[in-house]
């Protein structure tokens, strides 16, 4: 009989660059299992559904069965050895905090059991361990930590996709993806989002090549802007880990050399760097999520305001640029990155809310609901993060709007009510004359609402709340 290997997918839905398949195939047969745990938010959970479906066709096609089992690991990993005479568990070892202390829990009671375990590298770019300033500490600040990356040698190249899969000799029982409903139904809030998503391995490859082709050239220039095709969307891709950092970084190199486009490969390179940035934080500061870096913003006199909030979440803020970027998250589960700066940025200073209540939300919306990025991202807006914002940057939402999207073409898609409002008063139109919206359409506070709280007002509110805190500082 051979030996077989348990090979658990967590956060590395693929079969490529995959260190635990790699070393389970070439050492015999191999059984895939992924664990449904449950806590990923409602857009997640829909890409996971059709990632795992992606994942099960993959090994199908090399004659492996997928196997899914849900609940607590320890007890489905140890039934399934039991069940299957595998005499390997391995892993690649999560990024996650609590992950990586109930992996160890996990290495420690399968140990008991008499059940070898296996687990290889995380999928970081550069080891946490070797990034440090030169007094020893792990860095705090981007650019600092970017430059330091920089310096290090490549990131590994990417580990090809096994030639030969084994099955295991004795089958073992599965659930079915369908009973697991993933995916929502009453209503199907995300019945749009086969238009614009592929989940899977062949869907993040697919992806990273249009972008290749066609906008990494002009990707320093137009990557803030939501009204054009500028930016990668594969966030949700490297979250789910249907591709690696390192499989777009060695690519982006590459045509980076064959083509020249260095400007635009520096500038997404930075980007991912952000996200490997993010992951370096929550490892060292596992409550991220939930409380600010800095500690001094813990005093800050945020607003209870749950009108407010529904109304930033339904998108009819009376801002056009937000609403339409708060409407594209719901409709798509997804956002564009500069739009998620200013809509956040609304939340947390215009109407000074929690900016945990805007975090939340995203990572229930966003199919990208990375843990790490989001909440890092999040504390950089609200200025108590990591290399964050200065407390008194505060985004004008008709401002941002008129200069990334001067033609209001992304505020058209995202907010039909407002399609017919020239370009002149897209991002204003309480300012436009009652003429021009009659002419449009549009009746203020009937097909769209005023805005729901005065920019000025709002501004001199936040600086006062975010004063008060640095000066008790």
């Amino acid at each position: 009989m051979q030996q077989t290997t348990i090979v658990w997918f967590r956060e590395d839905l693929r079969l490529a660059d995959n260190p635990a398949l790699t070393a389970a195939a070439a050492r015999g047969a191999v059984l895939p299992v992924y664990i449904l745990e449950g806590g990923a938010g409602g857009a997640g959970r829909w890409w996971l559904h059709h990632s795992l479906a992606a994942l099960a066709d993959s090994f199908a096609a090399r004659g492996v069965p997928l196997v899914l089992r849900r609940g607590d690991p320890m007890q489905a990993l140890s039934e399934l050895a039991r069940e299957s005479g595998a005499g390997v568990i391995a892993w690649n070892a999560s990024t996650l905090p609590d992950r990586r202390a109930a992996d160890r829990t996990l290495r420690s009671g399968l140990a008991a059991q008499g059940v070898a375990v296996e687990e290889h590298a995380a999928d970081f770019l550069f080891a946490p361990d070797r990034l440090r300033t030169r007094a020893g500490e792990p860095f705090s600040v981007f650019t600092p930590f970017w430059k330091a990356c920089l310096a290090q040698p490549e990131p590994a190249r990417p580990l090809p996709a096994p030639r030969e899969l084994r099955r295991a000799d004795k089958p073992v029982a599965s659930h079915a993806l369908s009973d697991w409903k993933l995916c929502p139904t009453k209503p199907d809030w995300a019945a749009e989002f086969d238009e614009w998503w592929t989940p899977g391995e062949a869907g993040a490859h697919a992806r990273a090549k249009a972008f290749l082709d066609s906008a990494l050239p002009t990707y320093g220039a137009e990557r803030d802007r939501p009204d054009r095709a500028g930016v990668s969307r594969l966030s949700p891709h490297l979250h789910f880990g249907e591709v690696t950092a390192r499989q777009i970084w060695h690519a982006v190199r590459r045509r980076e050399i064959a083509d020249g486009h260095v400007a635009g490969a520096e500038a997404y390179l930075r980007e991912v760097g952000w996200r490997e940035f993010s992951r370096h934080l929550l490892l060292r500061h596992p409550d991220l999520p939930e409380r600010a870096l800095k500690p001094e913003f813990d005093s800050l006199p945020w607003r209870h305001d749950p009108a407010g909030l529904r109304a930033w979440q339904k998108g009819l803020t009376g801002y056009p640029i937000v609403d339409a970027g708060m409407r594209e998250l719901w409709r798509i589960g997804w956002m564009h990155n500069r739009v998620r700066m200013v809509v956040a940025s609304f939340l947390i200073k215009h109407l000074l809310i929690d900016w945990r209540e805007g975090a939340a939300w995203f990572m229930d919306t966003l199919v990208d609901a990375d843990l790490a990025n989001n909440s890092a991202s999040w504390q950089w807006v609200a200025g108590c993060g990591a290399d964050a914002a200065p407390y008194f940057r505060i985004f004008n939402p008709v401002l941002q709007g008129e200069k990334f999207d001067p033609e209001g073409d992304y505020v058209r898609r995202w907010v039909p009510e407002l399609a017919r409002l020239h370009a002149q008063w897209i991002h204003r139109p309480w300012e436009a004359p009652r003429a021009v919206l009659e002419h449009a359409g549009i009746r203020l506070g009937h097909t769209y609402p005023h805005p729901i709280v005065d920019h000025a007002a709002g501004r001199a509110r936040a600086l006062a709340a975010f004063g008060s805190v640095k000066e008790a500082a």
